[in-house]
């Protein structure tokens, strides 16, 4: 069990080959540390299961014109 206020994020890119592939990870962790009552985020990439589209919300999709 995390302590309390520690948040562990898994999570994938669309490609190990993505270009922003080392700012997202960093990006995600700074924007959970603003979240009130987390003391601590760690984020680790994880390519199982691969990225699909599907796995994309549907304002997700609206925004980027995929829909």
């Amino acid at each position: 069990m995390d302590p309390p206020g520690q948040v562990n994020v898994r999570m994938t890119l669309t490609s190990p080959a993505c270009p922003a592939a080392a700012y997202i990870p960093q990006e995600v962790e700074g924007k959970v540390r603003t979240i009130p009552g987390v003391k601590d985020a760690k984020v680790e990439v994880v390519w199982d299961p691969p990225w699909h589209p599907n796995m994309m919300s549907e304002a997700a999709k609206l925004q980027l014109g995929l829909m």
